[in-house]
């Protein structure tokens, strides 16, 4: 069965960097389209960013700050996240949308992993 697994979360300073990490396994990744969701406290959860064959959306906020990689040898999806802001505190999730575009955007996608935390702050 599908599974998506998260990690790389933690607390960093406002202005720092992390890398997040999705190990997937069940199906083939390199016919997926791949995305990164987020939800922060007591808020709804908003897209971040979604990615396939070489088309990538990004929410406004992380625009020049993330991007979203990924190794189809490995079944392996990334989110590397620099200048980090307080704003940017919430659970990340890792997601998978088996349409070959990012139809789903920002919230809409097949698969999800279970979230990391990622907290910023001072």
């Amino acid at each position: 069965q599908v599974q998506l697994v998260e990690s790389g979360g933690g607390l960093v300073q406002p202005g720092g960097s992390l890398r997040l990490s999705c190990a997937a396994s069940g199906f083939a990744l390199d016919d997926a389209t791949i995305a990164w969701v987020r939800q922060a406290p007591g808020r709804e959860r908003e897209g971040v960013t979604c990615s396939n064959d070489g088309l990538t959306y990004f929410q406004p906020s992380v625009k020049n700050r993330f991007t979203i990689s990924r190794d189809n040898a490995k079944n392996m999806v990334y989110l590397h996240m620099n200048d980090l802001k307080p704003e940017d505190t919430a659970v990340y999730y890792c997601a998978i949308d088996l349409r070959r575009s990012c139809a789903g955007w920002p919230t809409n996608y097949h698969y999800w992993g279970h979230g990391t935390r990622v907290s910023v702050s001072s």
